[in-house]
């Protein structure tokens, strides 16, 4: 099965140019597709805060565009060695990991979507700015632009994240986020703001991650750029039902003086960078439950990265997961061929839901671990390091592109049969063969 030599090449359509629009063009473009990007902005600004890369992704994205694409995304990284993860009111380092286990290399997001837009703009994929999607027709398929202009391919890709506008087609609902019950501040400075103060020196004086643990919330400090940039995450429990009211909003601007109210208590060298910082976002935290399909009825809309499998910030996986379903999604419809559309989609979505739901429930998981280590303590037993280190590390060594080959002929067999009888097997829910349960999201840039 597969395309012939002399026929043209599949066309596809991404919506997206975000991190996982981006992996998505490199991936098809590397199996010789026609590739083009819409992407609703006129521009992007370095926008959001630190993002992790893993050797998961990394590994695809060196295959695609090459060992100076890998460079330069280790390059913007974090270089710390290690990261310590501490009590929260003393400081004290209850546990100590390689940072590699954690996120693989910490970066700031637009530094790391700059990078991807330059390496998808010279693989020869147009990205077409301010083509805003305004419709679908499943069918043909088609997008049609806010000028009217409508637009024909093999396969449409909606990678355009939590907000997604493809999701709403391929659900037939829209799907409303509920309240986790916990939600971030968020703050991105230079680093000069906090490297007068002596108590911040250990900070700030090269790169840095740390973590402080405390009942039922955590602190995480990046600093990048040996100190010229400086990040911090809070995340807390929310205890009034006021504070868990939805505001999907990227740029909800937090209030510091809640957030101070929020730090009492706390290791005084985090504290005096915190007090120092000049503003936050308020980032609440939701859940949205795992979606039944990924793929449209017509089977040639299929979604992409945060459009159908967002994650926490304490994942760190969300844009090394996007990178890897890329990458799945590019083999499956390399093997099925143009005519054959979809049996690719179909297999893809089954290829990749449990893989992106281990890495989601990760987060979840220490997320938990995390906020309850310290009432252990209280409870008279010591912490064992282990149990609040992050296990990310299993997911490194994972080959997107190879286990979809390995795996083809028995998931696409399967998915050949639902599509004969027309019946296909729901991802998650009623009728499903992998139920869990909600899948946790940050409303946002989830990707961190």
């Amino acid at each position: 099965m597969g395309s012939s030599s002399d026929e043209a090449p599949l066309k596809a359509i991404i919506i997206g140019a975000g991190l996982g629009g981006c992996a998505a063009a490199l991936a098809l473009k590397a199996q010789h597709f026609d590739v083009t990007v819409y992407e609703r902005l006129k521009t992007f600004r370095r926008l959001g805060d630190s993002l992790g890369l893993g050797e998961n992704a990394l590994k695809l994205l060196r295959r695609w565009g090459g060992q100076q694409l890998y460079d330069d995304l280790c390059a913007i990284g974090n270089q710390a060695p290690d990261m310590q993860i501490r009590e929260w009111g003393s400081g004290r380092v209850l546990a100590q990991q390689p940072l590699m286990d954690m996120a693989g290399y910490i970066g700031h997001r637009g530094d790391y979507h700059e990078v991807f837009l330059k390496a998808t703009r010279d693989a020869g994929v147009p990205i077409l700015m301010d083509h805003e999607v305004v419709a679908f027709d499943e069918s043909k398929p088609s997008i049609t632009l806010s000028d009217g202009l409508e637009i024909e391919a093999d396969v449409v890709i909606g990678a355009d994240g939590i907000k997604s506008r493809a999701r709403e087609l391929v659900l037939g609902f829209k799907d409303h986020p509920r309240s986790s019950g916990y939600s971030c501040f968020r703050a991105y400075f230079p680093g000069s703001i906090v490297k007068g103060d002596p108590k911040c020196a250990e900070l700030v004086e090269k790169d840095s991650v740390n973590i402080w643990i405390g009942d039922d919330t955590h602190v995480i400090q990046n600093t990048l750029r040996n100190g010229e940039e400086f990040n911090w995450i809070l995340t807390r429990k929310l205890s009034h039902e006021k504070d868990m009211e939805i505001t999907e909003s990227w740029f909800q601007e937090g209030d510091l003086d809640e957030v101070f109210r929020c730090i009492e208590g706390l290791d005084e060298r985090i504290v005096a960078a915190i007090k120092r910082t000049p503003s936050c976002l308020d980032w609440k935290i939701c859940y949205r439950d795992p979606l039944p399909t990924w793929v449209s009825r017509s089977h040639m809309i299929v979604l992409l990265g945060d459009s159908c499998h967002a994650h926490l910030p304490t994942s760190a996986q969300g844009a090394s997961q996007a990178t890897e379903s890329a990458a799945v999604l590019a083999i499956c419809l390399k093997l099925a061929g143009r005519a054959n559309v979809p049996l690719a989609t179909r297999t893809y979505e089954k290829l990749r839901f449990a893989r992106t739901r281990q890495s989601q429930t990760n987060g979840e998981d220490l997320r938990d671990r995390w906020h309850n280590a310290l009432k252990n303590v209280k409870a008279g037993r010591e912490i064992d390091p282990e149990t609040i280190k992050m296990r990310n590390r299993p997911l490194y060594a994972f080959d997107a592109e190879a286990d979809a080959m390995q795996r083809w002929h028995a998931v696409s067999s399967q998915v050949a049969e639902e599509l004969r009888e027309g019946q296909i097997t729901p991802l998650f829910g009623a009728g499903s063969r992998s139920a869990t349960e909600g899948v946790a999201s940050g409303v946002g840039a989830a990707s961190a």
